[in-house]
């Protein structure tokens, strides 16, 4: 018997040992809090080109968006401005912190238009088909499982909506994540297609980044 308990305590902490790594991976695959400051930079506006990225998207006065790994609320602002009193923002992120620093960034910016919503890894808790767009800006290449996470997007979507995944180039020029972080477009678009999204269109309107916009596939049948 106590030969059993042993060799039980002892499988019991090798599966806590695994899952606290586990855990521990999939910390650092998401963006520190602590490094918000770096969303910041005084030149993004340059190189994000955030109007282009919303026309690109159709997005205007009274649309109903989301902001998916929202961090520090750069595009939040910048969506809240665009949509106007008659639309509305969804802030979203996984992280605690992040959800916090939007709350304190929303009121402070007086924006009554945004909600924050503090999702989890694989379902963003969004409200279902009642987007016109969900922005997925550099987020993207920190997801557990974007498949899974791509299907409860295209259930938030209305008929017409879109998604926009902005992501970084691997041809090593501009700012951005190691190069070992970033996701080649293909794979992207692979994903998307095994969640319900087809391709709608990839404008070529970044100096480092790719953008793909994608809509909901027809059902065979």
């Amino acid at each position: 018997m106590t030969r059993r308990v042993s060799t039980l305590a002892l499988l019991l902490a090798v599966a806590a040992a695994a899952a606290g790594a586990q855990q521990q991976r999939e910390h650092l695959r998401l963006f520190p809090p602590a490094d918000l400051g770096l969303l910041e930079a005084p030149d993004r506006d340059v190189w994000q080109r955030p109007e282009q990225i919303m026309d690109a998207l159709r997005i205007a006065d009274g649309s109903v968006v989301a902001d998916l790994g929202a961090g520090s609320g750069w595009f939040t602002i910048r969506l809240a401005n665009r949509v106007g009193p008659n639309g509305k923002v969804y802030a979203e992120d996984i992280q605690r912190e992040m959800v916090q620093a939007l709350n304190v960034r929303v009121q402070r910016e007086g924006l009554k238009n945004v909600q924050t919503v503090h999702g989890e890894a694989s379902d963003p808790k969004l409200p279902r088909e009642a987007l016109d767009a969900v922005l997925i800006v550099d987020a993207y290449h920190e997801m557990r499982d974007p498949v899974l996470l791509l299907r409860h997007v295209a259930a938030s979507l209305k008929p017409t909506g879109v998604v926009g995944i902005v992501e970084h180039t691997k041809n090593g020029f501009g700012p951005g994540p190691p190069m070992d972080d970033r996701v080649d477009p293909e794979r992207v678009i692979h994903d998307a297609a095994a969640a319900g999204l087809r391709l709608q269109a990839r404008p070529e309107i970044l100096p480092y980044q790719y953008l793909l916009i994608f809509e909901k596939a027809p059902r065979s049948g």
